[in-house]
């Protein structure tokens, strides 16, 4: 098949899904993209980008694009030779925490309803995204004052499926009995913002350091021009335990700090999938994660009450625990590493090019 793959938001985990599907895939992929900065007109005007950048949409057996852009505009744009088209949502508008000083635009939400009414098939990249998009779809088309269209919901409840996205890693069960952990490191790779959270992260922190429980910390996430306050903080008062502090432009020099974590940690209100926590878990790092939002579904259920947190408490008390008591972890965490493998791309992507077989064949 020919796949037509629209990016409008070309970077951070939408990039990594789009080369890594590219890559593996084996259907021939056209890969046309916009960078990723300003996002709200992105996802306003990114149709009308793309079908004047495309001369040709016959040539396509289909079309793959993402949540950054308003897919029903695209769709009435491009005319009749338009081939099947698939959303890939990574996030929604609806459902994403709402920042300091920021407002529901509810213009957004609705373009993701309509985006995915207009699909032909829409796929959400975990089991909890899905259910969240349909929970806040029903919310959203709830506050219309009157003519509210419920029938939307099961239209779109009716083309969806759960497409994890693929992860790029070594095959390899990752080498930790020769990691240096004296003292653990601990490892940051989310991006530095609200929604991850950062707050909690750094007050458990600095619990342990005052109780004398020795640490090291890798802050390698992705850092934006503007980022929250407590990092700055952070920078000073654990300056003696901060080995890296700020993003890596490098792949492979992120990927070693990722090898020589001995645990990562999550505190974040928001994630629909998680790719920076399984790459970390597929490199030797013991995960702790909230027992909440795409988590439970990526960690394997027998293994939930010893990686997962309640709340800050349980998050302070598991962490002492994973440093004072390292060496007993090794087992269990060569067993994550090895389930990791479900995620990679070798493994997922007959998952995809079978579900784009299936469409071209009218197969549901």
């Amino acid at each position: 098949m020919k796949i037509l793959f629209l990016e409008p938001f070309f970077g951070g985990s939408h990039r990594d899904f789009a080369l890594g599907f590219k890559a593996h895939s084996s259907h021939e992929v056209t890969l046309v993209t916009l960078p990723d900065q300003y996002w709200k007109w992105r996802m306003m005007g990114a149709a009308l980008y793309f079908v004047r950048k495309v001369k040709d949409f016959s040539q396509f057996d289909a079309v793959i694009t993402t949540d950054m852009m308003d897919t029903a505009h695209f769709i009435s744009l491009a005319g009749r030779d338009l081939p099947p088209v698939i959303l890939y949502v990574h996030e929604n508008q609806m459902s994403y925490p709402l920042g300091p000083h920021h407002r529901q635009d509810n213009h957004l939400g609705f373009t993701n309803i309509t985006s995915a009414l207009a699909a032909d098939r829409v796929w959400f990249n975990s089991n909890f995204h899905l259910k969240a998009f349909m929970k806040a779809a029903r919310r959203l088309i709830g506050q219309m004052p009157d003519f509210r269209p419920g029938w939307v919901l099961d239209r779109i409840r009716k083309k969806t499926r759960v497409m994890y996205p693929g992860c790029g890693f070594e095959k390899e069960v990752a080498d930790i009995k020769d990691r240096g952990t004296d003292p653990p490191l601990i490892v940051w790779n989310h991006r530095w913002d609200y929604d991850k959270n950062p707050r909690i992260f750094f007050d458990v922190l600095a619990r342990l350091k005052q109780k004398n429980i020795g640490f090291s910390l890798a802050l390698v996430g992705e850092k934006p021009d503007v980022f929250p306050e407590v990092f700055t903080r952070a920078r000073e008062e654990l300056k003696s335990e901060i080995k890296v502090f700020g993003y890596l432009e490098s792949r492979d020099q992120y990927l070693s700090w990722l090898r020589s974590g001995a645990i990562v940690v999550s505190c974040a209100i928001q994630e629909n999938f998680g790719i920076s926590i399984v790459e970390a878990v597929r490199l030797g790092c013991m995960p702790l994660l909230p027992d909440r939002l795409s988590y439970p579904e990526i960690i394997p259920r027998s293994l939930h009450s010893r990686v997962l947190y309640r709340n800050k408490k349980d998050l302070e008390n598991k962490l002492t625990d994973m440093l004072v008591n390292y060496q007993a972890y090794i087992p269990l965490q060569k067993t994550l590493s090895r389930d990791m493998e479900k995620f990679s791309w070798d493994r997922m992507i007959g998952q995809y090019d079978q579900a784009l077989e299936k469409m071209q064949n009218n197969i549901d």
